[in-house]
């Protein structure tokens, strides 16, 4: 029985990638997780987390729609009133 050395190197070589591909995954995944930290100095993240928490205290959802020019500014509201109302 022949052993085909090119077959088993692209066997490897993909099996290798899907192993890296693997291992990057969750760094990936936990991303989203810690965006908030680039918000917490900003002025509009803390309006939306100041926000969020006083409509979940009273049980209200997003009462306050809060509309800003640029589109960073809204993201950090949003994160912010996000983690406030705890979602």
């Amino acid at each position: 029985m022949r052993i085909n050395f090119r077959r088993c190197a692209g066997v490897l070589a993909i099996a290798m990638g899907i192993g890296i591909g693997c291992a990057s995954a969750p760094q990936a995944i936990a991303s989203p997780f810690f965006q908030d930290q680039d918000y917490s100095k900003n002025k509009t993240y803390q309006q939306g987390l100041r926000e969020g928490k006083s409509d979940g205290a009273h049980h209200k959802d997003h009462s306050k729609k809060r509309h800003f020019n640029k589109d960073e500014d809204q993201k950090s509201y949003e994160a912010g009133y996000q983690k406030g109302h705890g979602n």
